[in-house]
């Protein structure tokens, strides 16, 4: 059973990353931001893109998607590959700043080991950066998404009011000044 729903979520991300594609060959100036369930995604539209071309870019990314295309699973900008960045910065500063602190023969993280590691901590967070994004997109690849969508089909594709978390996104996205916010919920089954 559980199986069954991780499976299903990893074909909904897929579709959501293919129709964000499908967007961006498309339209030029928006961004967007999804998240996918076992029974469909949200997407999230920030800019000028109309509810005909989302209708469409569902569709055309579902049929691409069955076509082969897998590679339209996949994309950079995906949370998989943030956290993945996000954590192997994390770790190489808490590495490179213990290391200092063991050579300083400190117990505790004062200025004089911070200001010890800084240098080194920005090399090992700036290496960890550029390692990181092909991890994350391999972790992508392999485990949260399957451009393989079986037998999943789209039964609805409508338009809803923009979320508190749509809302949050607009600002993180830099699209605070734009009016062009528009929410939507694809679902599927299969």
């Amino acid at each position: 059973m559980s199986n069954d729903l991780i499976d299903r979520v990893r074909r909904n991300h897929a579709l959501e990353h293919a129709t964000i594609h499908v967007l961006s060959e498309q339209h030029k100036g928006f961004s967007a931001q999804g998240n996918s369930t076992p029974n469909g995604f949200n997407l999230n539209i920030y800019g000028p893109v109309s509810t005909d071309d989302v209708v469409k870019s569902v569709e055309e990314a579902f049929q691409r998607l069955h076509a082969g295309e897998s590679r339209l699973a996949v994309h950079p900008n995906c949370g998989t590959v943030l956290l993945t960045m996000a954590s192997m910065a994390t770790l190489s500063a808490i590495a490179v700043f213990g290391l200092e602190q063991r050579r300083q023969k400190r117990t505790t993280l004062n200025i004089s080991v911070f200001l010890g590691a800084l240098p080194s901590t920005i090399l090992a967070v700036t290496i960890a950066l550029i390692v990181a994004r092909p991890i994350g997109i391999t972790l992508q690849d392999k485990f949260t998404v399957d451009g393989d969508l079986a037998d999943m089909r789209v039964t609805s594709i409508r338009k809803v009011r923009p979320s508190l978390v749509t809302r949050i996104f607009q600002l993180l996205l830099g699209q605070a000044r734009s009016d062009e916010v528009n929410a939507y919920k694809i679902e599927t089954v299969g």
